[in-house]
This record gives structure tokens, sequence and C-alpha cells, in this order.
């Protein structure tokens, strides 16, 4: 039998962002807002690398998979924010809660293995340019993005299963805006040693760690071969095809590592006025490269740039 405090349930209330009534419309239209950027910012890259042929090529591939994850992991996210103030209900079923942790979990691994996929694109293109045609041919690339694809759904496995088998809960009530690993282990009354233990190997040496040397190194190489160009014109064109890639995947380490590997006295706040401060860091954190990705790729990149403007003047001529 289990003690008084501790409840099966086969349901989840999500807290939200806030669950101050005056603060729902503005919370809501802000959640829209950032939803529409991602989505139109993100469909459009999705839209051109696949209509225009002179995108054609294995780096906008990749980042057309990029932003078919950002678009995911944006609606896996943020849509119980809208859901909630549109029907005015914040359960959620355990299986489904497991669902949405699940995919999140699994989507923002890929977005790490499609980064360091399209690291090692930028290393072939200016270490052996050559060579390029030939190492990342078609089916090589689709190779590259099915297997990112696919080890994010099989290396979050293990956590998603240990997570779903917790059978007595301190409460029932997810202090998030979304069903996530971290706020769930901290409402269990379940052993979570095996969890912490496996997601210390998975989650630093996998999830973590892997895709930052596979990021990382081949810049390394990158950087050697630019400062052995001789010319400033050279190094700085080289230097300019991956500093789009570079920018995109020191923010995403960044603000991942702000929200995940902060000290635990800062995830736990005391007050409630910082309890929501931290989960509007972690909508911030959640959004904020979803958002930022179309940007730089198309301020940055003149490829795209100058994709959106013959997308212009053909609907001028069209129209």
């Amino acid at each position: 039998m289990n003690p008084p405090n501790q409840t099966m349930v086969s349901y989840f209330i999500i807290i939200g962002i806030s669950n101050v009534p005056e603060l729902q419309l503005p919370i809501f239209l802000l959640v829209l807002l950032i939803y529409i950027i991602i989505l139109g910012g993100n469909m459009t890259i999705l839209m051109l690398s696949c209509s225009d042929r002179q995108l054609h090529t294995p780096m906008y591939f990749f980042l057309a998979n990029l932003s078919m994850v950002d678009i995911s992991c944006s609606t896996v996210s943020l849509h119980k924010i809208l859901l909630n103030f549109i029907q005015g209900d914040r359960l959620v079923p355990h299986r489904a809660c497991m669902i949405q942790m699940f995919f999140f979990s699994a989507l923002t691994f890929d977005e790490f293995a499609i980064l360091a996929v399209m690291s090692y694109d930028r290393y072939v293109a200016i270490c052996n340019p050559l060579l390029y045609r030939i190492v990342m041919k078609q089916k090589i690339c689709i190779w590259l993005a099915v297997v990112s694809w696919i080890s994010g759904f099989i290396i979050v496995l293990p956590n998603n299963i240990l997570a779903s088998n917790f059978t007595c809960y301190k409460s029932n009530n997810i202090n998030h805006f979304f069903c996530d690993i971290v706020p769930l282990m901290e409402i269990t009354c379940d052993d979570i040693a095996i969890l912490q233990i496996v997601t210390f190997t998975v989650g630093i040496s996998l999830f973590a760690l892997l895709p930052f040397l596979m990021t990382f190194v081949p810049y390394i190489f990158i950087i050697i071969a630019i400062l052995k160009i001789r010319t400033s014109t050279g190094r700085r064109k080289a230097f300019y095809t991956c500093s789009s890639h570079l920018t995109v995947v020191i923010l995403l380490y960044l603000t991942f590592s702000f929200q995940y590997f902060t000290p635990k006295s800062q995830r736990t706040p005391k007050s409630q006025r910082t309890t929501e401060s931290s989960k509007l860091f972690s909508l911030f954190n959640t959004v904020f490269i979803p958002i930022v990705n179309p940007l730089i790729y198309s301020l940055k990149n003149k490829d795209m740039t100058s994709a959106i403007k013959r997308r212009f003047k053909l609907c001028k001529l069209i129209s």
C-alpha cells in the first residue's frame, strides 16, 4: 500500500507558464505569434530548398531537414499552451504525457545530430573541395539524414521507458508548460536512481558529448585549413561558407547548457516568482533556436537571399 502522500495517476495537470488568469490571454497571443514566426521562417527555408534548383546542394538539403526538426520540436512543445487556452483544459493523460516527452527528447537530439552532419559537410567542402561531389553525393546525404532522424528516437528510448514505469507521484501537477523529464522526476516518489544513472550515461555521453565532438572537432580542421590560405580574401570566403552554421551551433549549445546543466539550486527555485521566471527562461530556450535559424541562414547567406529575391520576381511576373 502506498503512503497517503503518494498516489498513482492516470493524468497530469500542466500548470503552464503561469496560472494567473489575467496573464493567460497575453501568454496565448505571445506563444501564437512565436509559433507563427517559427512556422513561417522554417517553412520558407524548406520550400526554397526544395523548389530552387540552385539550392539543391547537400548543405541546403540538411538545412531543410533542420527546418523540419525545428517545426516538429516547436509543435510538440508549444501546442499544449495553445490548446490549454482554447479548450480551457490543462489535463494530459499519462500516456500522452509520455509520448510528448519522448518526441521532444528525440527531436532535440535529432537537431544536434543534423547540425553535426552539417559540420561534416562544411569540413569536406573546405578541407577537401575537390572530393566534395564524390564524398557528399546524394545517396550518402540521404543516408546521413535518415541516421540522424532515427538515432534520436533510439537513444532516448531507455529514459522514456524508465520514466513511463513510474507508478506513484507526490502530485500530478507538472510545473512546466509541457511534459519534460526533469519536472516529472521532481514529482515522482519512485526510486529514480537507475533513471539518473541512465540519464547521466546516455544524456551526457550520447545526447550531449558525442554530438558536441562530432560538431566541433571538424571545425578544428576547418580553422587550420582556413589559416593556411594565403590571401585574406580566400580566408574570408572560406569562413563565410561556415559562419552561419557555426553561429547556430554555438547558440544552440549555449541555450541547451543554460537550460539543462545549471546547478540544481537554480533549477528548483524557492519562490513562486522565481519559478515563473525559470519557466519563461525555459520557453525562451525552447523557441529561441527555431526562430534564429531562419534569420541567420537567410540574412547571412547570399544563396538564400538570392533565392528569396528570385521567388519574389517570379511571383511578380506571374501576377
